[in-house]
């Protein structure tokens, strides 16, 4: 668990436990970060994960996942990005900046722009309205995202960080195109999955020339989408060997969508997921075709189950909720302390309202971590969602105030 790893690339990440991404919604003006993620990732970094990967980090600031996303496009200033970096690298860790575009995965109150491979609204049951309905992209559409990430993850290696990774699960847009469900193209990026995959190839191709060779590039990928039809664990292990062909330093394999959470335990095609390390099966198996390491995230909070997860050939093993209840967990297994980390269960029959909650109750912690208060984790569920909800409907009037200043006929 705390030996070195070598990456293609050469670069050497100084243990095998990293802090997987969480999005932190905690932009400040100009959806740039501020004080408390500079704090936050100070106190993540003195925690003593070998690596360090961003929340996502949008590539076009028209198109958020949430109203407190951050956002780096080629003309972003970068003195808070740098500080940033500097934080997350005090100790020697890697830190990567995870770059997304949501793609259809954007909230309806945003007014900001849905684009999907195809024009098919995400289905969310009684809840589907709160997002934004998307249109189909164009070749030019496309085309210019492939160059948002490039110019984005140059910006990212200016600003200090030692990589990126590109988000390519969760439902977002790279993980559109993948799905069979979400891509309905007839043209080059649809029907075949060498198409589907085509943009995510693009993206690590472009990326990859617009950085210096000692820079990581990585990719997150789900294991699958965990939907009738969908993105398979048969696709998932394609992909992999398609990104054999790249100069990729590691897969990071997860899984899941908003429709269905995967990530947070939850599945929409009735498979049951492991009580621990819900993907580590899937990622067995790639690890044992990917010619990059492979790193697994997702129901990882104790070590006897990260130390299962790398005697299994997974290169890495991914921290989230568990690095947001405890900070300091890779220090305390590192010192023999047998702890665990675990953010409080939420088991409404509402599944949609239930994962909304989750996230409010991480999103409340890491803001509690930046602003320098550890405080306890016995927070209230629905008074947190409800406090969450209200701040969102702020953040996000300050995001449009923000939009129509930087463009104004947009």
């Amino acid at each position: 668990m705390f030996t070195p790893l070598v990456l293609p690339n050469g670069a050497t990440v100084p243990n095998r436990l990293a802090k997987a991404a969480i999005e932190e919604n905690m932009a400040g003006p100009g959806q740039l970060p501020g004080a408390a993620i500079h704090h936050l990732y100070e106190r993540w970094a003195d925690g003593g994960a070998g690596l360090i990967i961003t929340g996502n980090v949008m590539v076009d600031g028209r198109a958020l996942t949430g109203p407190a996303t951050l956002v780096l496009e080629a003309h972003t200033p970068l003195e808070s990005f740098r500080l940033w970096a500097r934080a997350a690298r005090r100790h020697g860790a890697q830190a990567w900046m995870q770059i997304n575009h949501p793609g259809r995965q954007v909230m309806a109150n945003m007014g900001g722009a849905a684009m999907a491979p195809s024009a098919i609204a995400l289905d969310m049951g009684k809840h589907s309205k709160l997002f934004a309905q998307p249109v189909a992209m164009t070749a030019a559409d496309i085309g210019e995202v492939v160059a948002r990430f490039a110019a984005t993850a140059q910006a990212a290696e200016k600003a200090g960080f030692t990589g990126v990774q590109i988000h390519a699960a969760h439902g977002y847009l790279i993980s559109q195109f993948l799905s069979p469900l979400a891509n309905q193209r007839t043209d080059e990026w649809g029907g075949s999955l060498a198409r589907r995959a085509r943009l995510l190839l693009d993206v690590v191709r472009a990326v990859r020339a617009s950085v210096s060779p000692g820079f990581c590039v990585a990719v997150k990928l789900n294991s699958a989408d965990f939907q009738r039809g969908g993105f398979s664990e048969a696709d998932a292990r394609e992909v992999v060997l398609m990104l054999n062909e790249l100069a990729v330093d590691l897969v990071e394999l997860s899984g899941g969508s908003y429709e269905s959470p995967a990530m947070q335990g939850e599945t929409a095609d009735g498979r049951t997921l492991a009580r621990e390390a819900y993907f580590l099966d899937f990622a067995r198996e790639l690890a044992a075709v990917a010619r990059m390491p492979v790193m697994t995230t997702g129901g990882i909070a104790r070590r006897a189950v990260a130390e299962q997860v790398l005697a299994s050939g997974v290169a890495m093993a991914g921290l989230a909720t568990a690095l947001a209840a405890r900070p300091d967990l890779p220090r305390q297994w590192q010192a023999g302390h047998d702890v665990e980390a675990r953010m409080p269960a939420v088991r409404w029959r509402d599944k949609t309202l239930a994962g909304l909650a989750r996230l409010a109750l991480v999103r409340r912690r890491i803001r509690n971590l930046g602003a320098g208060r550890d405080g306890g984790l016995r927070y209230q569920p629905l008074w947190t969602l409800v406090v969450d909800q209200l701040r969102s409907a702020w953040m996000a009037k300050r995001y449009r105030a923000w939009r129509l200043s930087v463009n104004p006929a947009n």
